[in-house]
């Protein structure tokens, strides 16, 4: 995937309230997670490691391997494992409170 192909969420924009996976969102931008799609022992220690339902999530980068800010860690999954976390956008205002 291209960085081309990635989703940049705006307030503006009438995609704003889709969910998509993980691996599709542009770096910089703050998600909530909605679903984990991965198998039950995949979900169980994404849960144990901090990517849980209605987690808030930052996405710092996203090249080969996709690296997050959960609950004050940087934490690196593979790009794959990203496609199986659907998140949707949440507003500018919830950022202040991920940092």
């Amino acid at each position: 995937m291209s960085a081309t192909d990635r989703v940049d969420f705006n307030e503006n924009d009438n995609r704003s309230c889709r969910v998509c996976p993980l691996n599709r969102i542009k770096a910089g931008a703050a998600v909530r997670i909605k679903q984990l799609c991965a198998a039950p022992e995949i979900s169980h220690r994404l849960r144990e490691i901090g990517f849980c339902e209605d987690q808030i999530i930052k996405l710092i980068t996203s090249q080969a391997n996709i690296i997050c800010l959960v609950c004050n860690a940087r934490l690196a999954i593979s790009s794959q494992l990203a496609g199986l976390i659907m998140v949707e956008p949440i507003r500018q205002l919830v950022l202040a409170t991920v940092h």
